[in-house]
C-alpha cells in the first residue's frame, strides 16, 4: 500500500533510480579524482613536469598538447593543474587556473574577458569585468591587475586553441612578465588542439616569441577504454551492468579512433535507455542502441545552427555515399547533387566556389574529411570529400530540419 507521501507525489514523474547510483561520474564535465584516470601515466607525468615550477611560484613551461577528440587532453590538463594548485598551497603559493573553450570564446577580447572573470575576486580586487562595454585593451588592463592581486601563478588552458580567430592573445599572455604587464605573478599556457600542425599556422610574431614544449596524446586502445569504464562503473548500482556491457562499449569506441568521451557517453546512454525501458540490467542491446543515439547526438552538435544551404550540401554528400560504391567524392560531383536538392527545396543554388568553401568549413569542424591532391604535372589539383559518420545517422540528424524532412529522403 502506498504511503501518504507517495500518494501525494505527481504521477507524471518517477521517483526511483534502479540503474544509476551516481550518474555524474559519467558526465563529460566531471573531473574525476586521480585514482580514476587510467592509461595516461606517461602523459600526466610530462604535463606535471611542465607545470611543476608553479608549485614554487615560478613560471611553468608553456605546452601545446595534440590528439584526437576523447584522448584525454583536456582531462589531464585540468586534473594536473588542480593537483598543482593543491600542492602549491603547502608552499604558501597561490596558483589559479582558467579553462577557456576557444570553440565558444573565439575572439581575443572574449578570451581575455573570460580569463579575467574566472580569476577575479571582486571583493579582493575591487575590479569589475563586465560582459560588454569595454575595448580589448581595457580588458587586458583589468586582467593584468587581477592576476597580480589574486595569484602568484596563473595557468591558462586554451582548449580547441585552433578555433581562435586571432592568435595574438598567445603572444601577449606569454610575454606579460617580460613586458612588465604583470609584476607580482607569472603565467603558464597550455594550448590544446586536435590539429598537430596548428603551430605551423601561427603568425610569425607569435612563433618567434612563444617558446613551448609539445606533447601528443595517441588514441586509447580497447584495453585502456575497458579500464576507463571500469573505473567509473560505480556510477551504476551493483549488478546492473551485464558482463558484456563494458567490453562491448570499449570495443565500439575503439573502432572510432579510441575516443574515451564517446565510450563514456555510450555507457551513460545505455543506462538511460535501460531506465526508460524499465529494464533491470544494462545489456548488449542497450549498448548498441546507445551507440546510435550517441553518434546522432554528437553529430547534431556539430551541425547545430548550420543554415539549410549547408545541410543541403551535406545531404548531397550523404546521398552519394549511400548510393555509390565508394566513400570519397569530388566537389564537382557533390555540387551537381546539391543543385538537385536545392531545386527540390526551392532554394537559389550557391555557386560551386561557395559550396567548396562550405565543404572546407565542414572539414574544419570534423563533420567531413577533405583531401586535396594533385592531378599530375600541369593538371592542377582536385579535392575529394567523405563523410565521417554513417549515412543513416547523418540523414536522421538532417531530418530534424523540417525543410529537409519534407523531402522524404
Amino acid at each position: 500500500m502506498a504511503t501518504d507521501d507517495e500518494a501525494d507525489r505527481d504521477p507524471l514523474f518517477r521517483y526511483d533510480e534502479p540503474i544509476f547510483a551516481d550518474e555524474d561520474l559519467l558526465r563529460i564535465s566531471h573531473l574525476p579524482g586521480p585514482n580514476r584516470i587510467v592509461g595516461r601515466d606517461e602523459h600526466m607525468q610530462k604535463v606535471a613536469e611542465a607545470l611543476n615550477p608553479a608549485i614554487f611560484g615560478q613560471e611553468p613551461t608553456h605546452l601545446f598538447i595534440f590528439g584526437k577528440t576523447g584522448t584525454g587532453k583536456s582531462l589531464i590538463s585540468r586534473s594536473v593543474s588542480k593537483r598543482v594548485e593543491n600542492e602549491a598551497e603547502h608552499e604558501d603559493v597561490n596558483v589559479k587556473t582558467a579553462f577557456i573553450d576557444c570553440g565558444e570564446q573565439t575572439t581575443e577580447a572574449s578570451v581575455i574577458k573570460t580569463i579575467g572573470r574566472e580569476l577575479n575576486d571582486p571583493n579582493e580586487t575591487g575590479i569589475k569585468v563586465p560582459q560588454r562595454g569595454l575595448g580589448t585593451g581595457d580588458y587586458y588592463d583589468r586582467l593584468w591587475q587581477i592576476i597580480d592581486i589574486c595569484s602568484d601563478v596563473v595557468i591558462v588552458i586554451l582548449d580547441e586553441i585552433d578555433m581562435l580567430e586571432d592568435d595574438e592573445v598567445l603572444r601577449k599572455l606569454s610575454r606579460a612578465g617580460e613586458n612588465r604587464r604583470v609584476t607580482d605573478s607569472t603565467i603558464g599556457i597550455i594550448g590544446i588542439s586536435n590539429k598537430i600542425d596548428f603551430p605551423d599556422e601561427l603568425n610569425e610574431r607569435v612563433k618567434s616569441s612563444f617558446a613551448h614544449d609539445e606533447l601528443v596524446f595517441p588514441p586509447y586502445d580497447a584495453h585502456q577504454l575497458v579500464d576507463i569504464l571500469q573505473n567509473r562503473a560505480d556510477a551504476f548500482r551493483d549488478s546492473v551492468l551485464s558482463d558484456d556491457a563494458v567490453p562491448l562499449t570499449a570495443a565500439l569506441a575503439a573502432q572510432e579512433h579510441g575516443d574515451a568521451r564517446k565510450a563514456i557517453d555510450i555507457l551513460r546512454n545505455a543506462g538511460r535507455i535501460a531506465t526508460k525501458q524499465e529494464d533491470e540490467e544494462v545489456t548488449e542491446e542497450h549498448v548498441y542502441a546507445a551507440k546510435e543515439k550517441t553518434e546522432a547526438d554528437r553529430f547534431a552538435e556539430l551541425i547545430e545552427g548550420a543554415p539549410t544551404q549547408a545541410k543541403a550540401i551535406l545531404l548531397a554528400l550523404t546521398l552519394l555515399t549511400e548510393n555509390k560504391p565508394r566513400d570519397q567524392f569530388p566537389t564537382q560531383q557533390i555540387y551537381r547533387q546539391y543543385q538537385t536538392i536545392a531545386s527540390d527545396l526551392d532554394m537559389d543554388p550557391l555557386s560551386e566556389r561557395r559550396v567548396q568553401e562550405i565543404l572546407q568549413e565542414q572539414d574544419f569542424l570534423n563533420v567531413i574529411n577533405s583531401e586535396t591532391k594533385g592531378r599530375g604535372r600541369g593538371r592542377g589539383v582536385h579535392t575529394k570529400h567523405r563523410l565521417l559518420e554513417e549515412p543513416e545517422i547523418v540523414k536522421k540528424v538532417l531530418n530534424r530540419d523540417s525543410r529537409i524532412a519534407d523531402l522524404g529522403i
